[in-house]
This record gives C-alpha cells, sequence and structure tokens, in this order.
C-alpha cells in the first residue's frame, strides 16, 4: 500500500504543480473532455477522493450516495459540476488538497485486500488506489493539454496501463458487445528500456507500442491512430477500437489528428 499510495502523491503533486499558479481565467479554460474546464476536471478529482475516503470510514452514507448517484445520474452530474463551479479556482484546489491527502492517509493504513464500496463492485484497496493514480494521471492529460503544458511520462504510467489490460472485459460490456474469448498479448516499452507485458507471448492477438501510448489510446485522451500502436489479430484490432480503463458509459474519446 505505502508503494501505490506514494506512487498516486506523485501523480498528484505532479499535477498541482501544473494549476498552483492558474489565474481565475486559466482556471475556466476550456479541456479536451466537451463542457468541461480545468476547474471541472480538478473538481471531479476532489470531489472522488472525497468519496474514497467515505467509502472506507461511512460506508452506510456512501451506499445512500451512489443509490441517488445511479437513480438520476444526468442530474447528478449535473449538481457535481455545480458544486465545483460555485468556488474559485483556489477554494476548488484546496478542496483537493484536503481530500487527496486525508484519502492517501486511510488508504495507506489499510490491508491491500480489504474491500471497499464504490460504484458498482466492491474493490480492494490497492486497486482502489490504483484506479484512482488512473484517473488523476487521465484528468491531468486532459489539464496539460487545455493549458499547453508538455508532461514528462514516468514509470507510473504502468498502473494505468495495467487497469487498461484488466479492463478489457468491461470495455466490451460497457460498449454492449460479448468479449471473444481469444486472449490479447501486450507487449509496450516502458521508460528506461523497460518491457512491460501482460499475456502469454505465444497468443496470435496482441498490442505493442509505448507505454505512453497505451495509457493515452485506454484513457481515450488520444485516438489510436495518433500513436504507435499496432493491434495483431482481430480481438486486439477490435478491443483497441472501444478500449477503456475508466468505470462508467463509453467516453467519446478523442478524434485523430485532434492534437496536431
Amino acid at each position: 500500500m505505502d508503494q501505490i499510495c506514494d506512487d498516486l502523491h506523485a501523480e498528484y503533486l505532479d499535477l498541482r504543480s501544473i494549476v498552483v499558479g492558474l489565474d481565475e481565467g486559466d482556471w475556466l479554460t476550456d479541456t479536451p473532455s466537451p463542457g468541461w474546464t480545468v476547474k471541472d476536471q480538478v473538481a471531479h478529482l476532489a470531489y472522488f477522493d472525497e468519496r474514497a475516503v467515505e467509502a472506507h470510514q461511512d460506508p452506510e452514507a456512501f451506499a445512500a450516495g451512489v443509490a441517488e448517484v445511479m437513480g438520476d445520474i444526468e442530474g447528478t452530474g449535473k449538481l457535481l459540476l455545480a458544486e465545483g463551479r460555485s468556488r474559485t479556482g483556489g477554494e476548488v484546489l484546496a478542496w483537493w488538497d484536503g481530500a487527496h491527502r486525508a484519502m492517501v492517509a486511510v488508504y495507506r493504513r489499510l490491508d491491500p485486500k480489504t474491500k471497499v464500496l464504490w460504484y458498482g463492485p466492491q474493490m480492494a484497496a490497492r486497486s482502489k488506489m490504483t484506479a484512482r493514480l488512473m484517473e488523476t494521471w487521465a484528468h491531468g492529460q486532459d489539464v496539460a493539454d487545455a493549458l499547453g503544458v508538455e508532461r514528462q511520462p514516468t514509470d507510473r504510467l504502468r498502473h494505468v496501463c495495467h487497469i487498461g489490460v484488466r479492463a478489457r472485459p468491461f470495455a466490451y460490456l460497457a460498449n454492449g458487445r460479448v468479449a471473444p474469448p481469444d486472449p490479447v498479448y501486450v507487449e509496450l516499452a516502458g521508460l528506461n528500456g523497460d518491457v512491460w507485458t501482460w499475456g502469454e507471448p505465444d497468443v496470435p492477438d496482441r498490442v505493442t507500442g509505448s507505454g505512453l501510448d497505451f495509457a493515452l489510446v485506454v484513457t481515450q485522451r488520444r485516438h489510436r491512430d495518433d500513436t504507435d500502436l499496432v493491434a495483431t489479430g482481430q480481438a486486439a484490432d477490435e478491443w483497441l477500437s472501444i478500449a477503456q480503463a475508466f468505470a462508467g458509459p463509453p467516453g467519446e474519446g478523442r478524434s485523430p489528428g485532434q492534437f496536431d
């Protein structure tokens, strides 16, 4: 738990360093996610980091909140946006600071296998922190793209890629499709010459490329055509067309050439 919490905290610090000096106008910059500003992105992280604490400390209150969300997903989404927009950028950052630090402090003390409620099946504590890292990195990419900041990739991307691989069955479910039985081998170039792999290398279907590009595709922050990823085999190709590492309905993704 210390390692994943340290990595999550480092991801938080990376994004925080981008937004900490923004003026109010910069906080209102539109991001590539339609209808979302920089402030909306950070407020989203603050809200769900807060809910992660509640899920462990007050599961009954959290479960009641989940039922309310599921009863009116669209309405709840509008309320969440309004909650962030009612605050200044500095206030949103302070909100996220408190929520993130409280979350890390709580989860660092848990056994990695401790089950915690979430929006869907319960998650192990370590998996929950890995998912929060993925979300922080993905929303951070939207912020960086909006502000024209180029982030340096780190080994923390392996966590994002891992979720992307593990979420393959869910990507089919979210898109109303049946996942094929064919396994897919994934081989990605990490940093400093590292190679990250998942699956058995002797299967015909495979995805290869850089870890950064795979992370960008499975979080739907880049269109696959704008990356170096290569899909070999029908199962691999189909998966890359719908891949998503995040929960919920399929996102709109990004258009080819959007960031040229």
